[in-house]
């Protein structure tokens, strides 16, 4: 399975737990530490535990690795590092006050539709 179905896999598992504006965002040649990030949000503790759950199983699933996870279950922004990409689960608050999106404008928004 190529990384793009791994993303897609992962951002499907968000959509079903209704994640709020999903993103996903290339920094393939601006950066080592991975080819995709990921970064969605959601309105309450519950619902960032059940993203994170839902991406974990989806995962698993399609037979990637355990990931390496920061945050817990108390955590406002849930990190899971799957390696060639990285999942950025946030409360809506945490992610405008971080804004990743603006911290890696050199990076590439893509559409889901597009991998």
């Amino acid at each position: 399975m190529t990384i793009e179905e791994q993303v897609k896999v992962a951002f499907q598992a968000l959509e079903a737990k209704k994640a709020e504006d999903i993103r996903i965002i290339d920094i393939r040649g601006i950066s080592t530490i991975a080819d995709y990030f990921i970064v969605a949000s959601g309105s309450n503790q519950s619902q960032l535990q059940a993203m994170e759950d839902s991406v974990g199983q989806k995962m698993r699933e399609i037979g990637m690795a355990q990931p390496k996870v920061e945050g817990n279950r108390n955590s406002t922004w849930i990190l899971m590092d799957y390696g060639d990409f990285i999942v950025h689960i946030f409360s809506e608050e945490d992610r405008l006050f971080y804004d990743l999106e603006r911290i890696w404008t050199d990076g590439r928004e893509v559409e889901i539709e597009s991998l």
